[in-house]
């Protein structure tokens, strides 16, 4: 059994600056969400509409963005907490990509964070 977060978003949140600084990973960040978000809705429309097309494409949308964002993280001193279990992966990259990123980038976050980038590298 995993660790379980009683209030993951707030869990999320508190550590989500500490560990999205470098400026590579926001960049990634930037494309990489928009692009899962994508894949996941084109995966959606594709079960509801029965068109294996949109579902391949949603697939190889969500698998790239999770893809920059590992190597994204991999590039932040400070690490993210590993994922401890399969729902706990699940949980907090849905988390992430829908709730925590956005709340990040549109509450000025992201900025904030890059126009520090350079005190970090």
């Amino acid at each position: 059994m995993g660790k379980r977060h009683p209030n993951l978003p707030a869990w999320q949140w508190r550590a989500y600056p500490n560990n999205h600084q470098h400026p590579t990973n926001l960049v990634l960040h930037l494309i990489a969400v928009p692009l899962f978000i994508l894949g996941f809705l084109l995966i959606v429309t594709g079960v509801f509409g029965l068109s294996f097309v949109n579902i391949a494409i949603g697939v190889i949308g969500l698998l790239a963005a999770l893809a920059l964002q590992r190597h994204g993280h991999s590039l932040e001193a400070q690490a993210s907490e590993p994922f401890s279990d399969r729902k706990d992966a699940v949980s907090r990259l849905l988390v992430e990509q829908f709730l925590t990123f956005p709340r990040f980038f549109f509450s000025g976050g992201w900025w904030r964070a890059w126009r520090e980038r350079h005190r970090h590298h």
